[in-house]
């Protein structure tokens, strides 16, 4: 065997992919970066703000000041803060001077409605990973170990094709078969290409996935509408007028009727709220532009494996409406490309072809391969 021969089955028998390995099965992303930004920001941003509420309570002590009479003792004058804090009522007098009361229970509860915020947040991340994302991994498992193994099946069949022609004593004879087999679809390694047919009528991945981001939506909506009320209606009253002539106290004279008081915690609930209630709108969009990514087909990572034999899923236009699991899977494979080994290469060898000058006698990865191996340097011309 000559020297070129040589190198040329070496050269052929490197670009085999080595087997996978275990850890490919662990490694797979199962969120798209763009989810897993919006579940770290929509949960952990209240959870954040709501811990330091919560020390500033701790290390300030009492989140209310009331100015009691300078005839109260110091146990009275606690005695009115702790009554006003477990109220928190206002009493006041309306433009014709009738009394009215309004509650301000909601400021108590701010910190712990913004525990609620943060699970409510996390409950599309669940219903994604326990509802979807199990057939997703075996589907992105079994999709790529099938793409890889069809680029060493088109590595095999070049180096059978070098021996044949090698062998072969007329070279027109043999590119002659050739181009009869691949009429004939005898390359055809169907079974990944229906199941990928397969998976475009099938939509339990999209209305998931379509679900999860509208439920999210509906979420941040209802957040930012929730903060808006509550400084309309309370964040704006940071003193209030409170009685304590209640129970045992109701009928002692020296007891002013109404007492002012002020809450010391104010500014950093309006902080808190101002900052969860600026970044849930700005993510609003974020959301809405990861379902409409499901509006249209990501077709180069398929346009690259188009250059194996008779994988020919967007030249024979398989692709219709986007809205099936196929997109999903493809946007997923997107974001597993490192996981998919045999992309890198044949994304080199499309660049080699774009490259090529004689564009027109390079049709797939095996006639480049073909031409690697030294067999022709053209095809013939029929």
């Amino acid at each position: 065997m000559s020297l070129s021969h040589t190198a040329a089955e070496y050269m052929l028998s490197d670009a085999l992919l080595p087997d996978p390995s275990s850890s490919r099965a662990k490694g797979l992303r199962l969120e798209l970066p763009s989810d897993r930004l919006l579940k770290f920001v929509t949960v952990g941003l209240p959870l954040f703000l709501v811990s330091l509420a919560f020390a500033r309570e701790f290390s300030a002590g009492s989140q209310i000041s009331c100015f009691s009479p300078t005839n109260f003792t110091g146990k009275q004058s606690a005695y009115t803060d702790t009554a006003c804090w477990d109220s928190l009522i206002h009493h006041g007098f309306d433009a014709e001077g009738r009394a009215i009361t309004k509650s301000l229970w909601a400021l108590k509860v701010f910190p712990y409605s913004l525990l609620v915020v943060a699970v409510l947040m996390y409950l599309p991340y669940l219903l994604w990973r326990y509802a979807a994302a199990p057939a997703l991994h075996c589907d992105l498992l079994f999709i790529i170990d099938e793409l890889d193994k069809s680029y060493n099946r088109s590595v095999r069949l070049v180096q059978h094709m070098k021996k044949v022609q090698q062998a072969s004593a007329e070279p027109e004879q043999f590119w002659e078969e050739y181009e009869r087999a691949r009429q004939e679809r005898y390359f055809e390694f169907p079974l990944l290409e229906r199941y990928l047919t397969c998976k475009q009528h099938a939509h339990a991945l999209v209305f998931i996935y379509i679900l999860r981001n509208l439920l999210l939506l509906l979420f941040l909506a209802a957040t930012c509408l929730y903060l808006v009320f509550l400084h309309l209606n309370i964040f704006f009253q940071d003193e209030f007028s409170c009685s304590i002539k209640t129970g045992l106290l109701q009928a002692e004279t020296h007891i002013p009727p109404l007492i002012p008081c002020k809450l010391v915690f104010f500014s950093v609930f309006q902080i808190i709220s101002l900052s969860v209630g600026s970044v849930y709108v700005l993510l609003i969009p974020v959301v809405i532009y990861n379902a409409l990514q499901l509006c249209q087909w990501d077709k180069g990572l398929l346009s690259v494996y188009e250059m194996l034999p008779a994988f020919d899923l967007l030249s024979r236009r398989m692709l219709t409406c986007p809205l099936n699991d196929l997109n999903v899977i493809l946007l997923f494979l997107r974001a597993n490309i490192s996981e998919l080994t045999s992309f890198s290469r044949l994304n080199a060898v499309s660049a080699l072809r774009e490259a090529t000058a004689n564009k027109e006698d390079i049709d797939t990865v095996i006639d480049f391969m073909t031409l690697l191996a030294g067999l022709e340097t053209t095809k013939p011309k029929h």
